[in-house]
């Protein structure tokens, strides 16, 4: 087991362990009001997954009452360019958050977004961008920026949700500024479990586990071939899943799954 802390700042922890890089939001004082610098610290943790061979999975979770309560307009560089900054300054700013959400989306390993609690916000948008959603029973989520701020939840939240729940529903979240329980947000697909409170750590974990000791290879290649699929006509996606199944079953991981079953058989 191999273990390792570090590389975060007050407000957001990283840690290493067995594979499995967790981040975890713990600005509780501020009802974990994502920063600049909690954004820096995700960017470098996306960056290391994506490099290095060690990193299998990155779960991103949270302590204390809220997941997060949406971005922290005054410690985000978005917040800073107000009415009358030029366009081409503002979608300056705007466009590193949008990378970043393209990167996790990108990245030929799994990220999973854990809400121990409320999710609002640019929370929701970092989770569309995540392969895998749980949810304990006390998260909700909810997008207010409409409502709030007479601005769209732009990284993500139209475009990303729209594709996992259908216009009906991210109209209810992003047009009508409503929430959604954690039962119901499993309901409409926004997320894939909801586990009890005690225990969701655990079994969060446990997921990972299992997917990090999953075949490198295989995996990266369905979540790229899947994310293919979504946006592809039937004809083109099954022309990319034999290519890539061309690639895998001439792979050491295939041959070993083989030998594997072989001597099962034996």
């Amino acid at each position: 087991m191999t273990e390792r802390a570090g590389l975060g700042n007050e407000d957001i922890r990283r840690d290493e362990r067995d594979g499995i890089l967790t981040l975890t939001f713990t600005r509780d004082r501020k009802l974990n009001a994502v920063t600049e610098g909690m954004l820096g610290t995700l960017r470098a943790a996306v960056a290391d997954l994506r490099d290095r061979g060690d990193l299998r999975v990155l779960v991103i979770t949270a302590e204390g009452r809220y997941f997060t309560a949406g971005a922290d307009l005054t410690a985000l560089p978005v917040g800073e360019t107000g009415p009358g900054t030029p366009g081409p300054v503002f979608r300056g700013a705007y466009r590193r958050l949008h990378e970043l959400f393209d990167e996790i989306e990108a990245i030929e390993k799994p990220v999973i977004l854990a809400a121990q609690g409320p999710c609002l916000g640019i929370g929701v948008e970092l989770g569309a961008s995540c392969d895998f959603r749980f949810a304990s029973g006390a998260a909700l989520f909810g997008l207010p920026e409409v409502r709030n701020l007479a601005a769209l939840p732009g990284s993500g939240g139209i475009s990303r949700l729209t594709r996992l729940v259908g216009p009906h529903w991210t109209k209810w979240l992003a047009m009508a500024g409503q929430q959604v329980s954690a039962a119901e947000a499993l309901s409409i697909g926004l997320v894939h479990a909801v586990y009890p409170v005690d225990g969701f750590a655990a079994r969060v974990e446990q997921f990972a586990r299992d997917l990090a000791s999953q075949p490198e290879e295989a995996l990266g290649l369905a979540k790229l071939v899947i994310d293919a699929a979504a946006n592809s006509d039937r004809t083109s996606a099954r022309h990319v899943d034999r290519i890539a199944n061309t690639v895998l079953v001439n792979s050491a991981e295939h041959r070993a799954k083989l030998d594997a079953f072989a001597q099962r058989k034996r």
